[in-house]
This record gives C-alpha cells, structure tokens and sequence, in this order.
C-alpha cells in the first residue's frame, strides 16, 4: 500500500465544499473497487479502497463541519445529516472521545463503563433501509442486543378447530427454528483521524453511522444474495441463491440452486417463471402480489431496461414496464448473465450489536498515517423463509421485446 498517498490532506478542509454530484461520484467508483476486491479475494485492494473511503467520508464531514460552524445554523446541520443527540448518545460520544485521545486507546476504551445507545444503530438501520433498495425489501430486522431470533418457517399453517392435543401442538410449533444471531459476526472498522475528534459528538456521531452505513452494506449484501451458510468452517448468511434442500459441504457450504432459463419478459414467460414462487416447499400454494428482481447493473442496461422500456404513440418511452408488479434492484454482487427474483419480505435477516455493543481499537490494520482504527462487531443471520421463496435465473439470452407502434390514417368521410 502506498503509504505516502494515504497520508490525509487537511488542507483540503479549507477549500470550499466540493459539488455532491462528484463526491457521489467518486463514492460510487471507490465502492465499485471495493465490489472487485471482494469478488477477487483481494484483501489489499479492499483495504486500500476502504481506505480511500474513509478518508472521502472524513473529508466530507470536516468540510461540512467548517460551514456549519460559519452559518451557525441549525437547520444546516439537519441538512448535513446531523441529529439532535440524546443526553444518552452525548455522555458516550464524550466518553469515546477522551478514550481515543488517550495514549493508550486500546485500555481506555476497555475501561468505558457505557456501551453505544441502541438509538445510535436504529439510526444506522434506518440510513440503510432508506440508501439501500435491497435491504428496504427484505425483512430486515434491527435485533439490537437480542442474541436469539424465531422464525416461523412454515406461515402457511392453517388453524385447526380440533381439540389442542400434544399433536397438535407439534405441528403448530414445528415451524419455528430458533436463530443463534451470535454464530455469524460481521466487524466493521471505523478510521478516525485526529481532526475529527476536536469536532465534538455531533460530527464525530455523523461520521460513525455514514462509515458504519457504507462499511456495513457491502457485508450484508453480499450475504444476502450469496451467503454460503453455517458450518463448522463457514459462518455466514444463506443467501438467496442457495439451495437449502441439498446437503451442505463443510467447505463450500450450500450449493447454488438450479438456474432456470429466462430468454424473454414477455407474459407468458414470465408467468412460467413466476409459478415457481407461487408455491411453498411444503407443496402449500400461496399467492404473490409482487416480486423483486435483481440483476447485475451491466445487465440492467443491456437486457432488462430494452425489455422494458416500450414507446409510446407520442414517441415518449416508458420506464420498468413489466407483465407483473417487479421491482428491479441493481447488484454489483451478481455475475453478469444472472438474476434473482423472488418474494423480498421472504428473506429475514436480524442483525444487532449482541451485549457489549462497544467501539473497540484495533491494531489490525492502519489505513491512514494520521489515524487510528477501531471496530464495532455486529453479530446476525439472514436465511430465506422457504426454499421456494428466490429463484436463480439465467438471463444470458434475454432480449426484448420488440413492440411495434403503428398509426393508421383516419379515412375521411364522404
């Protein structure tokens, strides 16, 4: 790693702040590299790209920091995304801050007597949901220190006017696994710079849920979509794509599911793809209203937006029109030529900080010359509901539909 290239430029804080549009952009070509590091295995391009991300996100907050102090506003700082801290969250961002100035940050902040308020990750959660489309369509549960989770497998159950024998009650309850939320942990680093703690809680709480945010996405997402389960040597989600029936390998965890063809969105086809959700694994039909999809963004532009982008007579187009109710969400963490659908609120993942919920420093890795780095560990699952609930699809073929628009010529009257 280029260690003169991450030593942070402060005197980029005395510029003006720079336009959102390229610092989005920016964030977007930094997370790409981050994607690439993670495909590829790559831990020290992965460090570096967290790297240049945490210096982007520092430098956006001290900026920010330098014009809310000008105005003096405090509608600038609700717009800057700054909350009104809780005496709570103001006593633990003190705290955290006299622990990381210490000489000695690793004991001082193993002295603090407080843990992180659970208001800090609800917000966290919530910046998630709303910045991320795929968790906002699952069902994605803030377990807070909550360290065991019941998911009922079997919703499709039907009450039952019998007398409540043993029987019974066996059948009702044989639905719910019980979650060790606790198996699978999920670390993410926070970078910090010596600049940002002479900015007090309110900046120093801004820059942790946005680091948090961003570091935290990558991880679930990817869970989410192509976690390999839990074995003695894996300990990660079950994602979306895997098949729960097959037997798991201790060493590649779950096997992908068969992929099913999908040349075309026309109704007919697409209805032939969908009667695979349409059912549960216990043979149960069930009704779907809606589905998500989610596609690679290379193949959103090239296969799905030509399907299903019709013109109109005016010559105007039209966006996402499908035969049945689809949301189209993008992932990077998918391989071109290959999709999945499926039933968004059929794929629980609960995540929370478990007990401790602590800011810990670690001297694992140093991504910035002028910084220290701590951790938070974050502890879930995340599984499909039922088997039936995501389909793998192969879109490699997938064309459009050609629609063709023809104006016929009034005949006048005689």
């Amino acid at each position: 790693m280029n260690k003169n290239r991450r030593r942070m430029n402060l005197q980029y804080f005395a510029s003006p702040m720079r336009n959102l549009d390229l610092v989005q952009e920016e964030r977007n070509e930094i997370l790409q590299r981050m994607n690439t590091a993670i495909s590829e295995n790559d831990t020290e391009a992965y460090q570096e790209a967290f790297a240049d991300l945490a210096n982007s996100i520092q430098q956006v907050v001290l900026s920010e920091y330098k014009q809310a102090v000008q105005s003096n506003d405090s509608a600038v700082l609700a717009m800057r995304g700054c909350r009104q801290l809780t005496s709570e969250e103001n006593k633990y961002y003190n705290a955290l801050i006299d622990a990381m100035k210490q000489k000695n940050p690793k004991q001082a902040l193993a002295d603090i007597d407080v843990v992180m308020p659970r208001t800090i990750i609800d917000d966290v959660f919530e910046d998630l949901t709303t910045d991320h489309p795929l968790l906002d369509a699952i069902d994605f549960q803030n377990a807070g220190a909550v360290t065991e989770w019941l998911l009922n497998a079997n919703p499709d159950q039907l009450a039952t006017w019998s007398p409540l024998c043993a029987e019974i009650v066996k059948e009702l309850t044989s639905g719910f696994k019980k979650i060790d939320l606790q198996q699978n942990k999920l670390s993410a680093f926070i970078p910090v710079c010596k600049a940002m703690l002479d900015l007090g809680p309110v900046w120093l709480d801004r820059y942790v849920r946005t680091i948090l945010s961003e570091a935290l996405y990558l991880g679930l997402e990817d869970g989410i979509l192509n976690g390999k389960g839990q074995t003695a040597e894996l300990h990660e989600p079950i994602g979306m794509r895997k098949d729960m029936s097959k037997a798991v390998d201790p060493a590649t965890g779950y096997a992908d599911k068969d992929k099913v063809v999908m040349n075309a969105l026309d109704p007919s086809a697409y209805g032939e793809v969908l009667v695979g959700l349409a059912e549960t694994e216990n043979g149960h039909a069930r009704v779907i209203d809606s589905v998500i999809l989610v596609v690679n963004p290379k193949d959103y532009l090239t296969k799905i937006m030509p399907a299903t982008t019709p013109r109109a007579t005016d010559g105007t187009y039209t966006h996402n029109v499908f035969p049945f109710p689809t949301t189209v969400i993008q992932s990077a963490r998918l391989a071109e030529g290959e999709a999945i659908m499926g039933l968004g609120k059929r794929y629980l993942m609960a995540t929370g900080t478990g007990k401790s919920g602590k800011i810990e420093y670690s001297d694992e890795y140093r991504f910035l010359e002028d910084e220290r780095v701590y951790l938070t560990k974050f502890y879930g699952h995340g599984q499909p509901k039922d088997n039936n609930s995501f389909i793998l699809l192969d879109i490699s073929n997938l064309k459009p539909t050609i629609q063709k628009v023809i104006t016929v010529a009034e005949t006048p009257e005689v």
